[in-house]
């Protein structure tokens, strides 16, 4: 077959060239399948539920900071992972460098109500955010086609979060290996390194378990700022779950998903730690204190949330009921986005 050229590539893509190393033998004894990427993270939730918290966090305070509003940063990237996932149709890949060589980036097609029934948002939501975002200058029309300006879009390069998701994923590979079910000595460089090689392929992969995460906590909380609170919260006595751990000098004793999230909310409840104020959410979320303390009161309504003896906020028992079961939902989608990347590393 020929060549393909994209009129918002960097170059010629060859076909050939990239079905031939495809054809490369794989050793599929040593492949991972999605329940056992499941099933482990699970078990070994203590080992890996903190630093889950974090890169989540981490990737949600980014979302706020691209444009101080979260959905007009999902609108963006749901339409590059519509483009990711025309090149990846087309067995076209970029690595990092290439795919954010030039300014713009062309969308493939582009229609509100596809948008609104993707992100589950009212169509004049988004078409509100799509205007704001063209008097920003991020999506600009051209004649029939859109495109997004990476020069006005300061958030564009994900390089801090190749890097966190990287280590990420090298503490999962660490879990494996001593659980005998993944066999290739990794270190995060090396991750970080095929990430950027296979970059449009991966970030694919990435949008694909990020996007449907945030629309579903967006249902659940109402809104996505309110979901943002409320995990700093959550990451808030991770991290004092650990640190009371670590001053005890024991083993977790709570080492699978269940077990630990129990440890973890009712822990708080039997005030073996503290909690955050709402002036520490809004300097650890940038969101303004008057937003956060709003969400905080929705929060504490509906049970999520509740007050301390020192006015700090912690999460209640209800978050058992309520959170754990649909996260397992979010952990299935990670589970495959685990099982791709950790594939794709056994075979490079």
């Amino acid at each position: 077959m020929g060549h393909y050229l994209i009129d918002t590539c960097p170059f010629w893509v060859s076909y050939h060239t990239f079905t031939t190393m495809s054809l490369r033998e794989i050793d599929f004894s040593k492949v991972l399948n999605d329940d056992q990427v499941y099933d482990h993270m699970m078990a070994s939730y203590d080992q890996l539920g903190r630093d889950w918290i974090v890169h989540q966090w981490s990737w949600m305070n980014n979302v706020y900071k691209a444009f101080n509003d979260h959905y007009k940063y999902l609108i963006v990237i749901s339409l590059v992972e519509k483009t990711l996932q025309f090149y990846d149709q087309m067995n076209i890949q970029y690595s990092f460098d290439q795919f954010y060589s030039k300014p713009n980036l062309q969308i493939e097609k582009f229609s509100i109500t596809e948008l609104c029934e993707k992100l589950q948002l009212p169509k004049e939501t988004v078409r509100r955010k799509v205007l704001e975002l063209e008097k920003l200058g991020v999506l600009k029309r051209i004649k029939k086609q859109l495109i997004i300006d990476r020069n006005v879009f300061s958030q564009v390069k994900p390089e801090r979060q190749i890097k966190l998701t990287s280590k990420y994923i090298y503490k999962i590979s660490e879990v494996f290996n001593k659980d005998k079910i993944y066999f290739k000595k990794l270190d995060a460089k090396l991750i970080e390194n095929t990430i950027k090689k296979n970059f449009s392929l991966c970030w694919r992969w990435f949008y694909r378990m990020q996007i449907p995460m945030i629309i579903g906590y967006h249902e659940m909380f109402e809104d996505v700022s309110t979901f943002h609170v409320w995990g700093t919260v959550a990451m808030n006595q991770a991290f004092n779950y650990e640190k009371n751990l670590n001053e005890s000098n024991v083993d977790s004793l709570t080492p699978d998903y269940m077990t630990f999230n129990k440890a973890l909310v009712l822990g708080q409840e039997h005030g073996k730690t503290t909690g955050v104020s709402a002036m520490s959410l809004s300097d650890m979320t940038n969101i303004p204190r008057a937003t956060v303390i709003r969400k905080c009161k929705y929060l504490v309504s509906n049970g999520f949330l509740k007050l301390n003896d020192k006015k700090q906020y912690v999460m209640t028992g209800y978050n058992i009921d309520k959170i754990l079961p649909y996260q397992r939902k979010v952990f299935r989608n990670k589970a495959k986005f685990l099982r791709k990347t950790l594939n794709l590393l056994t075979i490079s």
